[in-house]
């Protein structure tokens, strides 16, 4: 299986990586490593000087952070378009209920 895999080179804080991955997950990794270099950018410049490790770790954080409120942000959506599904499922049962009560025999 491993031999389905290629290796991609990613830069973090200028540093390069190869990080082995499939094809159809090159474009993801990618992305990510962007992502990541970004706030660990942010971190850096933000003030104090720390060591990469550290510097991950709150990139890790503050990522895993947003991702959480996301979620979050998602499972509630989803609830309030089931509720709203229930009330257009109601107001449809009422719609043909009405109906139904006013066709002539």
């Amino acid at each position: 299986m491993s031999s389905d895999k290629n290796t991609t080179e990613i830069t973090l804080l200028d540093r390069k990586y190869l990080i082995a991955c499939t094809p159809q997950e090159q474009d993801g990794l990618l992305q990510a490593a962007r992502h990541l270099n970004k706030k660990m950018l942010e971190i850096r410049h933000a003030g104090k000087v720390l060591s990469l490790e550290r510097l991950a770790i709150i990139a890790a954080l503050n990522i895993t952070n947003e991702f959480l409120q996301l979620d979050e942000a998602n499972l509630n959506r989803d609830a309030k378009i089931v509720q709203l599904n229930h009330k257009m499922d109601s107001a449809i049962a009422e719609l043909d209920t009405l109906v139904e009560s006013r066709k002539v025999p």
